[in-house]
């Protein structure tokens, strides 16, 4: 019976440790998805018919599609009905509920949606999940280094921190970039 059981032990071990592993990363990962999850990030992570979405608590439990009729279709920045920089200038409108604005690295207003690829707004965590790692559907981000800039320096991807409190995403880009960093070392697992 003893052979047997020093048998099996070496190979329980690293399964165990593994499965902990795994465990502590969907648990970075989970922290990760409620920024991306949330509306300040996911509203312009739309898909094919580049609708930007309104929601979250000001917009009540139906999220809808962004007013004034409003789609990108044809241009990542509206150009081909009514550019986003019509509305969506260099600062946050002082009026509340105004349209907010973010200012790229050159001093120019900047806002778009992001790229089909990217379309969070509707998917479940494992499809965003391997979205955001995968390089043909991050932007050709393949290293969590990488991931990690993108996330604490895009002006746009910023400009979610620059709201009111009450509409931030949970933890701050920073934390993020560290969740991201650390979810990294525990080796990237989705859901």
């Amino acid at each position: 019976m003893i052979p047997y059981a020093l048998a099996i032990l070496p190979v329980a071990g690293p399964a165990q440790a593994l499965a902990e592993d795994s465990a502590s990363g969907l648990a970075l990962w989970s922290k990760i998805h409620e920024v991306f999850s949330h509306p300040r990030c996911a509203n312009c992570h739309v898909g094919t018919d580049r609708v930007p979405m309104w929601s979250g608590p000001e917009y009540g439990a139906t999220p809808r599609p962004h007013g004034m009729h409003i789609s990108a279709k044809g241009g990542d920045d509206g150009i081909n009905y009514l550019a986003c920089t019509t509305c969506h200038s260099k600062q946050n409108s002082l009026t509340p509920h105004g349209p907010p604005g973010a200012t790229s690295p050159k001093g120019e207003a900047e806002w778009q949606l992001a790229p089909v690829k990217m379309q969070w707004f509707g998917k479940s965590s494992a499809e965003i999940c391997k979205q955001f790692k995968d390089p043909d559907s991050n932007g050709d981000r393949k290293t969590i280094t990488e991931l990690v800039h993108h996330v604490t320096t895009e002006p746009l991807v910023r400009w979610a921190w620059t709201v009111e409190r009450e509409r931030r995403p949970p933890h701050s880009a920073e934390q993020l970039g560290k969740l991201i960093e650390d979810w990294g070392s525990a080796g990237a697992p989705c859901p």
